[in-house]
């Protein structure tokens, strides 16, 4: 039986009740699912089977394996003997067991016995086990000798089945009642439990059922949750610190490993695990979807690869910003020759500044909005003289690690980052690099820098000098995952590569920043080539181990700060810039020139519509023409000729200048107002000649 409370179930229901979503819910959250489909092929002519079929084929994760058994029935019973205590097999259903072993094909045979090995073999099963199955006791008893011979078959074998079984549900309707409860509560994650299996709120809980609860996705486990570390949340401005909190002592890592949840699944973290892999589609067409927006200029540059990357693990085309990021800051000393250098517990005083809120990890944590998790990892022991740690703590450093990562994942977390602080962390990076990558030491490893801001090359050359003889003491042992972070990587390493595994089993993206996030990469690999593909690099900090770390995971590093504020710090530096490029890509229109619409009308004014007249006259700027014949104006113009002798004519009280060529008068009318005469004049006759104010005024002329 597994930890959780059981170890094998059997899951019965009516047709179309949900028996088999039910079921297949239950081992959702298994890295790796081996489907053994029992049904046969059926009538090629019978298109609403196949219809079936393909539905069933459809819900199936592209990580689960299939297995047919339909050709023999005494091939089940095999299949489940020899699963090993890593594998989850679902089993649907063992209504088309009973129907092949009823096929006239298979007889005579002993149907009895057929039944009693298959029993015999769910009950010694060290397998995590789940089986469906028609319930058909509800039913009349069929009238055809075949009906009969079905329905007694099934019956028997859903009863043997059920006494062999740790625990049995039966699906009603799409409501789950659990018939034979385990010895210890079982929990279903609640990314894997469809809505009918979860109870309605303040609903009565069925009685002795195993516990089913949508409210984490993390196993109930004997250790509470005060086991994982406080998450803490930087303010830009802090109040006083606290007291800091208590670090995980050796208590955290004697816990039983019934407390992590690959073993509560039933599996352990081992070499080959199927995990989730991000979208291969959205991430093209998000990039492609770049060149079609309203951008001036060439776009992005390579920022598009942050889109690119946030399209696929976000699985749409249109990725949004990161909302809740959490920060997990490692802390853990290496001790020996791969801390030479180091200031003797400032590796200490930093978790505790962090904790605290200061330093620089902290306040960028809070300018970005995320939380902060101090992490306490093993000490490593030096690995010149041995191993960093034991087998045992291997395993519970990995699981410990997956821990964090789905509990940052319950708690809504769109984003890690990966941090570290301790003492000695670049050598048992470089030592891992060169162990699986086949660097040499000298040319991954950086140089050490004292608290005085000075290079200390003595203490670089000793750093050396350990991962030389680690490497000479570990020559004829393997290269396996384990044994790598056993022998060199030491317990923040494995901390960091359960971070990355449970992180990918839980579609959470995470940003590497420094040599351990990359040293953790590195191992990942041979556990879930997955998980690579689930993480950022924004900057290789100008270390030369992260740069070939890089290279070897296919990681390109975005931005070339060469910030060195230690580790997670440039990720989170850079944050907000990949943020506004998602930003700009999700919220920025498509080009008016490929059908997008303006958001603002940038078009002329046409000019106003007739309206009132104006009462203020405009101004006319024309020449004057030639005066025709017509009536007289009662204005008289200026004269500017020279007076003739003679004619007194009227004076005008304010006539209007007239300096237009006159054209001959034709016949008509005589005007009134006199026409100008540019002839010569002729001597004035006897009168005065000065026009004084007050002079006579000659005939005409005006009086200015």
């Amino acid at each position: 039986m597994s930890v959780d409370g059981w170890n094998t179930l059997l899951v019965l229901g009516g047709i179309r009740s949900g028996k088999s979503e039910f079921a297949e819910s239950v081992v959702a959250d298994a890295p790796t699912v081996r489907y053994v489909a029992t049904a046969p092929a059926g009538d090629p002519e019978d298109t609403e089977w196949a219809t079936r079929l393909a539905a069933h084929r459809a819900r199936r994760p592209g990580s689960w394996t299939t297995e047919e058994t339909a050709a023999d029935p005494g091939r089940l019973a095999a299949v489940i003997a020899a699963a090993g205590p890593n594998e989850t097999l679902l089993v649907d259903d063992l209504g088309g067991w009973v129907t092949v072993l009823l096929d006239p094909a298979h007889q005579p045979a002993d149907d009895t016995a057929t039944i009693a090995e298959l029993a015999a073999a769910v009950r010694a099963s060290a397998a995590r086990l789940v089986l469906v199955s028609p319930e058909v006791g509800l039913s009349l008893v069929p009238t055809t000798p075949l009906g009969r011979a079905f329905t007694d078959a099934l019956g028997a074998t859903n009863r043997a089945v059920a006494e062999a079984c740790d625990a049995v549900a039966l699906v009603v309707a799409g409501q789950t009642a659990w018939l034979k409860p385990a010895a210890a509560p079982a929990t279903v994650p609640a990314h894997a439990v469809p809505a009918h299996a979860v109870p309605a709120q303040g609903g009565p809980a069925q009685a002795g059922a195993p516990e089913l609860t949508a409210a984490s996705a993390r196993p109930v486990t004997d250790v509470p949750d005060e086991a994982l570390p406080e998450v803490l949340t930087p303010t830009v401005a802090p109040t006083p610190a606290p007291a800091p909190a208590a670090a995980a002592g050796p208590a955290d890592w004697a816990a039983p490993t019934m407390a992590l949840p690959m073993v509560a699944t039933g599996l352990v973290i081992q070499p080959g695990m199927e995990l989730p892999m991000p979208d291969d589609y959205t991430g093209p067409q998000a990039v492609d979807r770049l060149a079609t927006l309203d951008i001036p200029g060439a776009g992005l540059g390579v920022l598009e690869r942050v889109v690119g990357f946030a399209a696929a693990t976000q699985g749409t085309a249109t990725p949004t910003p990161w909302g809740a990021v959490r920060v997990l800051l490692l802390h853990g000393d290496h001790e020996g020759g791969a801390s030479a250098g180091a200031v003797p517990g400032e590796s200490a005083r930093r978790a505790r500044q962090a904790r605290a809120g200061k330093g620089p990890l902290a306040r960028l944590a809070a300018e970005n909005g995320a939380s902060l998790q101090v992490v306490e990892t093993p000490t490593s022991a030096p690995i010149e003289e041995g191993p960093a740690l034991t087998g045992e703590e291997v395993e519970a450093a990995l699981r410990y690690g997956w821990r964090l990562a789905e509990q940052a994942a319950d708690a809504g977390v769109q984003l890690l980052v990966l941090a570290a602080c301790g003492a000695g962390t670049e050598t048992a990076a470089a030592a891992v690099l060169a162990a699986t990558a086949g660097a040499e030491p000298p040319a991954v490893l950086g140089r050490v820098v004292t608290e005085h801001g000075e290079f200390d090359d003595a203490a670089w050359m000793v750093r050396c000098a350990a991962v030389r003889d680690a490497l000479h003491r570990t020559r004829r042992s393997a290269r396996e995952a384990k044994d790598v972070l056993a022998e060199l990587g030491g317990g923040d390493v494995a901390v960091a590569t359960g971070v990355l595994l449970g992180a990918t089993a839980r579609r959470v993206p995470v940003l590497l920043d420094g040599p351990v996030g990359v040293a953790a990469g590195m191992v990942s690999r041979d556990l879930a080539g997955q998980a690579r593909h689930w993480c950022l690099l924004p900057d290789h900090g100008g270390r030369p181990g992260v740069r070939l770390a890089a290279d070897v995971l296919g990681l390109t590093p975005l931005l070339d700060l060469r910030l060195d504020l230690g580790e997670g710090a440039t990720a989170l530096a850079a944050l907000p810039l990949l943020r506004s490029a998602l930003s700009l890509a999700a919220g920025l229109p498509v080009h008016p020139a490929l059908g997008g619409g303006d958001d603002e009308d940038f078009t002329e004014p046409e000019p106003a519509g007739p309206g009132p007249a104006s009462t203020e006259p405009e101004p006319d700027f024309t020449e004057p023409g030639p005066a025709g014949p017509g009536p007289a104006s009662t204005e008289p113009e200026l004269d500017v000729t020279e007076p003739v002798p003679g004619g007194p004519g009227p004076a005008s009280a304010e006539p209007e200048p007239d300096f237009t060529e006159p054209e001959p008068a034709g016949p008509g009318p005589a005007s009134t107002e006199p026409e100008p005469d540019f002839s010569e004049p002729e001597p004035a006759g006897p009168g005065p000649t000065t026009i004084g104010p007050d002079e006579p005024v000659a005939p005409g002329r005006r009086a200015d």
